[in-house]
């Protein structure tokens, strides 16, 4: 009796550590796939990079200015800023570049945010949502750039508008 309880005691402790080791391999390799379901694969696509650089200098009073997401803008890890009205500065490509916006909406009195800037190698759009409104307007959104070979990347923002 000792060995038939003994025996179904290790049996059982090794078809519970198998069943485990199949559980947590799944995990991983859902959660790899996930991970390269986001913008990112998106970018690498489009042989665009959009790399994050300090505030502009350039910009004195008014601005928007976004990172990829909320804990990229708490430390001022920039992707796009503008000064609300002319000059938009992005780096792209490992360039930074000062591109002339074409249009922009009235961030006062629209819920939503839309910018349109190009050159002769970008086009690119930024389109956000209101948030929160405080001393300045929180918005989220995206921001899509495209080339003239028809490449193209969207990846999520997170930032404000204000003077």
């Amino acid at each position: 009796m000792k060995y038939l309880i003994i025996f179904f005691s290790a049996f059982m402790l090794i078809a519970c550590k198998k069943e485990k080791e199949t559980v947590s391999d799944s995990t991983k390799t859902d959660s790899t796939n996930i991970v390269q379901d986001s913008a990112k694969t998106d970018v690498q696509n489009a042989n665009i990079t959009v790399d994050t650089f300090d505030f502009p200098k350039e910009i004195k009073e008014c601005s928007c200015y976004f990172a990829k997401s909320k804990a990229d803008f708490v430390n001022e890890k920039y992707i796009y800023a503008d000064d609300a009205g002319k000059t938009a500065y992005m780096m792209l490509d490992g360039k930074r570049l000062a591109m002339n916006l074409i249009s922009s909406s009235d961030m006062e009195v629209d819920e939503e945010l839309t910018k349109e800037i190009e050159n002769d190698n970008y086009k690119i759009s930024v389109k956000g949502k209101k948030i929160k409104h405080e001393e300045a307007l929180l918005f989220e959104g995206t921001l899509t750039i495209e080339k003239p070979d028809g490449s193209k990347t969207t990846m999520p923002i997170y930032g404000e508008c204000g003077c």
